[in-house]
């Protein structure tokens, strides 16, 4: 496995193979892999000749400056991980090869609804409004900065986001697709802990206590699947508040049923095709995220 730190050594090394036709896969990451990242990594090697994977603590789509300070970094158990795994190149990039200091700057005095990106207005609407980005203003903008900036150095065939991050997922397709960008994005499913637990970077941040205390997002989660037919979309709100209030330690941040594709609220579960059961919740200063398809 190559490791890069320069962009414009990745960028050149990867046009190389682009001209060999080789067929680039991209795992973008903020580090502290688990087995759900290396899922993402093996998804590509089945789809792809060469596997690209990132590690880069993206400060801009950081709202609160504690969570990127206390963000888990563990850069050489990654590369470990990662070369296990047979990823073929990880670019690790510092701070000043993603972003000038006027941009970081701008991040701190600016919280929009839209970003240039290549002179293009890009705008997400509500897949930007609700749920994540209502409790998380300016985050996806963050995301899509740092994408956009990883996608021009990579340049991938296909890019492989996990389906833990629904919202994220959302906004990644809209992203591409605005900016006419020829890559497939492949969503991957969630992959869980023993206990029920969505992997995540910040559950390293949780006691063993806590990690069990938590699987009862995912419990749930499960049961709101179970009852999707039987009780109405308020009921299923009022069963999961009562269900998290039996674990003190945890606060519910909020839980709603979306449109899968436009991720709107729904009211009624009858007349949906297709929706998703999202939910954050606070484990003292730990933010986690889970999400289950209701089909």
């Amino acid at each position: 496995m190559i490791v890069f730190k320069s962009a414009a050594e990745i960028k050149n090394y990867l046009k190389e193979k682009r001209n060999q036709n080789e067929v680039i896969g991209f795992v973008p990451t903020m580090g502290a892999l688990h087995q759900g990242h290396i899922s993402l990594i093996n998804k590509a090697k089945s789809d792809c000749n060469l596997v690209v994977s990132s590690i880069f603590v993206n400060p801009t789509q950081f709202n609160n400056l504690d969570d990127l300070k206390n963000y888990p970094r563990t850069p050489e158990k990654d590369i470990k991980l990662l070369e296990a795994a047979g990823c073929d190149i990880v670019f690790i990039p510092e701070i000043h090869e993603m972003y000038t200091d006027k941009e970081l700057e701008l991040k701190k005095q600016d919280i929009n609804d839209k970003i240039y990106i290549g002179g293009k207005i890009i705008e997400f609407g509500l897949l930007e409004k609700v749920m994540e980005g209502a409790h998380r203003p300016g985050h996806f903008n963050g995301v899509a900065q740092v994408l956009d900036k990883l996608f021009k150095i990579v340049e991938p065939h296909k890019a492989y986001f996990g389906q833990k991050d629904f919202q994220q997922l959302a906004i990644v397709k809209s992203l591409v697709k605005q900016l006419g960008l020829p890559i497939e994005i492949v969503s991957c499913p969630i992959i869980r802990e023993p206990s029920g637990l969505a992997m995540s970077s910040r559950n390293e941040r949780l006691t063993a206590e806590e990690r069990q205390k938590a699987s009862l997002i995912s419990k749930t989660l499960f049961k709101v699947q179970d009852l999707k037919k039987e009780k109405m979309v308020g009921e299923l709100k009022t069963l999961v508040r009562s269900q998290i209030k039996q674990e003190p330690e945890m606060q519910l941040e909020y839980f709603e049923i979306a449109d899968t594709e436009t991720l709107e609220p729904l009211p009624d579960l009858k007349p949906a095709k297709n929706a998703v059961a999202c939910i954050a919740i606070h484990m003292g200063p730990i933010r986690l995220i889970d999400n289950v398809v209701l089909v």
